[in-house]
C-alpha cells in the first residue's frame, strides 16, 4: 500500500501548501515524492518529537503538512506532541503509521502497532481512516487535504483479490453477501477474507462488511437489518481489544436496539507463543487467519 500512497500524494505534490515530513524512512519507497516536492519534502530525523511540533508550526501557518515514519515510532513516542500541539489546536495535520497491525513482522513487538488508533482515538477531534486496498487511496488522499483536524492514516498491506473491483472508499463497504452470518472486518484483513471466502457457496459464507473509519456514528442501516436476521456477528480487527473498533460497533447495536445478537470478537492478543514472526505468523496465532475465522460460522468450532 505504500507504493500507492507515494503514487497518490506525489499527484498532489504541485498544491503550495503540502509538506511532506519523515521520521527519517521511506528509502526505496517515497524517492519519487520526494523528487516531486523539492524543498517541501523534509527529514526530520530520528525525532518524532521534534517532528511533530514542527508540523504543528507549519500547520499553524496555513500549510497542510504530512508527517510519516513506521506506525509505533509516530504515535506512541511523540504522544505527548500529538495530544498537546496537534489534538488541543484542532490542526490539520496528517499523521501517516506504515505497518499496522503486525505489519513489520519479525521485527518484533517494537515495530507492531496493535493498539495505535485505540490509543489515539482518546485524543480530542482526532479521527482514523484505515484504508483496505491500494486503489481506496485513490480516493481518499485528496480528501484529507480537506481535513479539518488531525487525521492517523494507518497504512497495511492491500490484500485486494484478484479478478474483483471494490466499492469505492467509504467508512463501511459491504464487500461480499452470504447468509451464514455477518462478518465485519477492520482495513485490510478485508480482503484477504474475500479472497479465501468468496469460493464458499452463499449458503455456507458470511456476508462481509469492511471499516475504514473512525470513530464510528450509527451502524448503516443495511447492516442492522441484516443483523436483526442473521443474529450472528464476527467482528475481526488486527488491534487489542481495549480501544478497539469492535467495542465501538457493540455500543452502537445496543444504541440500535440489536439485542440477542451473538458477536463474536477476534483481535491481536499479543504473542501467545512468546515468539515473532511473519504477520501471517501473528494473525494465525490470534485466531485472525482466513481458516480460523471461517471456524467461527461453522457448527462446533465456536469459541
Amino acid at each position: 500500500m505504500r507504493r500507492a500512497f507515494c503514487d497518490g500524494l506525489t499527484q498532489q505534490a504541485q498544491r503550495n501548501d503540502f509538506v511532506f515530513l519523515t521520521g527519517d524512512l521511506g528509502y526505496a519507497a517515497l524517492e519519487t515524492l520526494r523528487e516531486a516536492m523539492g524543498s517541501r519534502f523534509l527529514n526530520a530525523g530520528v525525532a518524532e518529537q521534534n517532528l511533530v511540533g514542527v508540523s504543528a508550526g507549519l500547520a499553524k501557518a496555513g500549510l497542510r503538512p504530512w508527517i510519516y515514519s513506521i506506525a509505533p515510532f509516530l504515535y506512541a513516542r511523540p504522544f505527548e506532541q500529538i495530544r498537546n500541539d496537534l489534538c488541543l489546536h484542532r490542526l490539520p495535520v496528517v499523521v501517516v503509521g506504515n505497518g499496522g497491525g503486525y505489519g513489520y513482522g519479525v521485527m518484533g513487538a517494537t515495530h507492531h502497532a496493535i493498539e495505535d488508533y485505540g490509543v489515539l482515538l482518546t485524543l480530542s477531534g482526532m479521527t482514523v481512516q484505515i484504508p483496505a486496498f491500494d486503489r481506496d487511496l485513490e480516493s481518499l488522499l485528496p480528501q484529507l487535504f480537506e481535513a479539518t483536524g488531525p487525521v492517523y492514516l494507518r497504512l497495511g498491506l492491500g490484500e485486494q483479490p484478484d479478478n474483483v473491483q471494490p466499492p469505492d472508499y467509504q467508512p463501511w463497504r459491504k464487500l461480499m453477501a452470504g447468509s451464514a452470518g455477518t462478518l465485519i472486518a477492520v482495513g485490510p484483513l478485508a480482503g484477504g477474507y474475500w479472497r479465501d471466502l468468496v469460493a464458499l457457496d452463499p449458503s455456507q459464507r458470511p456476508s462481509l462488511w469492511c471499516l475504514s473509519t473512525l470513530p464510528i456514528g450509527a451502524l448503516p442501516e443495511e447492516l442492522v437489518a441484516e443483523l436483526r436476521q442473521t443474529r450472528k456477528l464476527v467482528i475481526a480487527e488486527e488491534h487489542v481489544a481495549q480501544g478497539s473498533a469492535g467495542h465501538s460497533i457493540m455500543v452502537q447495536m445496543l444504541r440500535s436496539g440489536l439485542g440477542g445478537v451473538s458477536v463474536d470478537h477476534v483481535t491481536a492478543v499479543g504473542y501467545p507463543s512468546g515468539t515473532y514472526g511473519s504477520q501471517r505468523f501473528h494473525r494465525k496465532e490470534c485466531g485472525l487467519d482466513s481458516a480460523s475465522i471461517r471456524g467461527r460460522f461453522t457448527e462446533g468450532e465456536q469459541r
